[in-house]
């Protein structure tokens, strides 16, 4: 696989490449990412993704068939499938997916995503190194129907099973690195062969396009003047969006409610202007919409664990 080709994104560089790995970095106005590829053996790569941004956008053509296993450590990631479409891993979820309906953007709600990707060309893999023992081989093609009929693609919520499988993978020592990925790819493997699969294929399920759209322009309309605040009410009426619904669709998205949602990203702005600016905490209160100090405040250490004027002494020191 040619990394540079398949991924390619006028956002991104090579940082550094060797015949065992190869390091991306992806970058625009909203932040950047970095993505670390291992080629494990014939047709089988890992790559180690670390995103703090709202997304990337690249144009990924694989040269042939592909299966994909995907494992979200922190933040959200999401996807669009077939029909408009969209679907949602949050932490310790795993995907299977053959990317026959990647789209060019991949979304991050939280501005955040780490994780890692296990890709194998189904062309390009020696079976022969699938084998497990004398009596079993994984059978890759059978696999992919599996879990991805008709195009489609499989979510595993986050659990013990997916935890220790995955967990070990990370924070590896460079010596033992790519020896130690062989094996948990095995023990995948293994495990998703033996994998019972329900019909519904993931119970959380996929919200349309339009809905996405309406969740993301409330987003948009409430981070733009943080010193507005407006009710789920009227953000119903005014996006025609019916109440249960929405709030239904904004933690699908989003993975928490939509106070929460903003509570956060109200408290981030603030303690960026308290790093950042010579502004008041009075002042500040006010730029994120509290004009009562004391709630404001609260509200501050709720989320940061220590009051405005203590967490600029602090982290300023």
């Amino acid at each position: 696989m040619d990394w540079e080709k398949d991924y390619k994104s006028k956002n991104m560089k090579v940082l550094c490449r060797d015949e065992n790995c190869t390091v991306i970095k992806f970058e625009d106005r909203t932040g950047d990412g970095i993505m670390t590829m291992y080629s494990v053996f014939k047709g089988c790569h890992v790559a180690y993704n670390d995103f703090h941004m709202e997304q990337v956008s690249s144009v990924f053509e694989p040269s042939s068939g592909i299966f994909c296993v995907d494992h979200c450590r922190e933040g959200r990631i999401e996807w669009k499938g077939k029909k408009n479409r969209y679907t949602y891993v949050s932490a310790g979820d795993m995907q299977v997916d053959c990317r026959e309906n990647h789209t060019n953007d991949f979304f991050f709600p939280l501005s955040h995503y780490h994780g890692l990707t296990i890709i194998i060309d189904m062309e390009k893999t020696d079976h022969g190194v699938l084998k497990l023992m004398d009596d079993f081989t994984v059978d890759m093609n059978r696999l992919k129907e599996k879990f991805c009929p008709g195009e489609s693609h499989f979510i595993m919520r986050a659990g013990a099973q997916i935890d220790r499988i995955f967990s070990e993978l990370y924070d590896l020592p460079e010596k033992v690195r790519k020896t130690y990925i062989k094996i948990k790819i095995m023990e995948l493997l293994l495990f998703l062969d033996n994998l019972e699969v329900p019909n519904t294929g993931d119970e959380r399920g996929y919200y349309y396009k339009s809905q996405v759209e309406k969740i993301k322009e409330m987003v948009h309309l409430q981070t733009s003047d943080l010193s507005t605040w407006y009710t789920l009410e009227e953000l119903s009426q005014k996006f025609s969006f019916p109440l249960t619904g929405m709030k239904q669709c904004f933690k699908g998205i989003y993975g928490c409610s939509m106070a929460d949602y903003m509570k956060t990203y109200r408290m981030n702005a603030a303690a960026e202007m308290l790093l950042d600016t010579d502004k008041t905490i009075i002042e500040i209160a006010s730029s994120v919409g509290y004009e009562n100090p004391g709630k404001f405040s609260a509200a501050f250490k709720s989320k940061m664990g220590l009051t405005p004027s203590e967490y600029r002494k602090t982290v300023t020191k």
